[in-house]
């Protein structure tokens, strides 16, 4: 009986020291703490043992000796020298793939971020704040003929309507919203349309099918894209707003979005209200405010992001023809006229109406 006890006891010390041993390794593996901690650290080459030791010193990772034993396991050999950027959130796998993978760090990197509903005047004026480019210039990149045909023929989704002449600039709601990491504060103008173009592909790419089957163009969708991104302030209710455009569009009722008007008169400041005059000019071709303008206007209005855009393609279908939203952003939909009347008298009582005065 002692012998089998002390079998017992010796299976249960290994059993211990076993699990003790795996929690410290995964313990020495994890990341030296949550918080976001960038380091910028140069790996001149050399032996695991020497890019360990930096890597200790930099307090990226616990230990160099368990540096040296994960990367024997894994078999990771081949690590490149450099200049990395690495945050101490990182786990150790995480530095090591980096470290196979080489550096792309560039000091000289920018980003620049374009939120969703900005035109291309306000793109302008982010571009000259962000990089040496001065926003006249841009602007008459955004008017070159030319160029904008180079592009017709390299993008699937540019078509020769953008090429109206009424169109105030060609390339109005093509130009995808996101944060963009750019090579430096010399990037060009042509080189920052090309990363937005090709991000507004790899985004519209999975809905390829979806458009192509469309009783719309894809000019069209873009159009109504930009609508529902100035006129839906919350994602829940966009493609409900698409819904409503595509019942009217569909009637041969003109929109009525105050959005348009905005854009017509190329005033971006939407506290400013719009006059009786302003809001019944029926000679531009993107005012659809005016009774007998009839359908969509001309172009895009705004740049939409991935919401609007999603709303927009795989639109709600339902029997609304109106919807206002109070100064919380909720939205009310209705079918008649009296009833969204009905609806602005009562936002008007309980003091919702006119959120900018």
């Amino acid at each position: 009986m002692k012998k089998y006890k002390i079998i017992i006891i010796v299976l249960g010390v290994l059993l211990v020291l076993i699990f003790a041993v795996g929690f410290y390794y995964n313990y020495q593996l994890s990341r030296m703490t949550s918080k976001s901690e960038e380091v910028v650290v140069t790996i001149s080459g050399g032996s695991i043992a020497s890019i360990g030791k930096t890597l200790e010193q930099n307090k990226l990772i616990r230990s160099n000796f368990i540096f040296k034993l994960y990367t024997k396991l894994n078999k990771k050999n081949n690590l490149k020298a450099g200049t990395y950027k690495f945050n101490r959130n990182m786990n150790m796998k995480k530095i090591v793939d980096s470290l196979e993978k080489g550096s792309s760090y560039n000091p000289d990197q920018i980003s620049i971020t374009f939120q969703e509903g900005l035109n291309i005047r306000k793109i302008a004026k982010v571009v000259e704040e962000n990089t040496n480019n001065k926003y006249d210039d841009f602007m008459e990149l955004m008017n070159d003929k030319e160029y904008i045909k180079s592009l017709i023929s390299e993008y699937w989704f540019l078509t020769d309507d953008i090429l109206n002449e009424k169109i105030y600039y060609p390339l109005e709601g093509y130009l995808f919203p996101d944060t963009y990491y750019l090579q430096s504060k010399d990037v060009t103008n042509k080189e920052i349309v090309k990363t937005m173009l090709d991000e507004m592909n790899d985004k519209l790419e999975p809905y390829k099918k979806d458009i192509e089957s469309s009783e719309y163009t894809i000019h069209e969708i873009m159009t109504l894209a930009s609508i529902v991104e100035m006129e839906g302030k919350t994602s829940n209710d966009r493609a409900s707003i698409a819904g409503v455009m595509v019942n009217r569009v569909n009637d041969k009722w003109s929109l009525g979005m105050d959005s348009t008007t905005y854009y017509y008169l190329k005033r971006d400041d939407y506290k400013v209200g719009l006059t009786y005059n302003e809001l019944n000019t029926c000679d531009n071709a993107y005012n659809t405010r005016c009774r007998s303008f009839i359908g969509l206007p001309v172009g895009p209005i705004t740049n939409a992001g991935m919401e609007s855009l999603k709303a927009t393609i795989k639109y709600h279908k339902h029997d609304y023809y109106y919807f206002v939203s109070d100064c919380s952003g909720e939205n009310y939909f209705t079918k008649t006229a009296t009833e969204h009347y009905n609806i602005i008298e009562k936002l008007k009582r309980e003091g919702k109406w006119s959120c900018y005065q």
